[in-house]
């Protein structure tokens, strides 16, 4: 199995060098060979964003390794929600994920159930946003609120940007004052006829 190694520590008086030679010698135990190790030196873990961590993921998604080697969770994750982020991702990834402290292998039948559960609480996470979003659409309609863009085929939008490029206004302006995009606008120009300015207003 090719590994990819990751250590971190948040000062600079801190040092990896035992995580280094902990991973190197699980490595070693169990004739897992490395293909790079990643670190982080004086990085806080509660940052979004920490250079070696972004190259793993990186690599990760272009599948150069089959496992990552942490020395314990909190190295990894910033977070809990970090952790079911990047565990669910792994997972699709086909990568297995090693905590050398907390024992946790999800190559083994324990770790395989860990997975089905950081699955299961991912799952859940987005079906719950899922069911906001619905609520807050439900709740606008409600209220009477317009939702999306205006359509495209709506008789009264054609006739005012025909008219407004008639009057000389340019694409761009016309798209500001209509809100609709500036290739709508050019398409709209291009394939209208002489008798599109006469379309009827749309009755209620």
């Amino acid at each position: 199995m090719v590994v990819a190694i990751y250590c971190r520590v948040s000062t600079t008086e801190q040092s990896v060098e035992m995580q280094r030679l902990d991973l190197r010698r699980y490595c070693e135990q169990r004739g897992l060979e490395i293909f790079q190790e990643y670190t982080d030196e004086g990085v806080s873990g509660t940052k979004d964003r920490r250079p070696a961590l972004d190259r793993l993921m990186d690599d990760a998604r272009k599948r150069l390794f089959s496992a990552v080697l942490c020395w314990r969770f909190d190295r990894f994750a910033r977070s809990t929600r970090h952790l079911i982020t990047a565990l669910d991702e792994f997972r699709h990834l086909g990568i297995e994920f090693i905590s050398y402290q907390e024992n946790v292998d999800t190559s083994s039948p324990l770790g395989k159930a860990m997975f089905t559960i950081v699955a299961a609480i991912a799952e859940l996470e987005r079906n719950i946003i899922v069911e906001r979003i619905r609520g807050g659409i439900r709740r606008a309609r409600e209220q009477g609120k317009r939702l999306g863009r205006r359509p495209l085929a709506d008789p009264s939008l054609l006739r005012t940007v025909l008219q407004m490029k008639a009057q000389g206004k340019s694409i761009r302006a016309i798209a500001e004052a209509v809100k609709v995009s500036k290739s709508f606008v050019h398409k709209t120009c291009k394939n209208s006829v002489p008798q599109a300015l006469e379309i009827p207003a749309r009755q209620n």
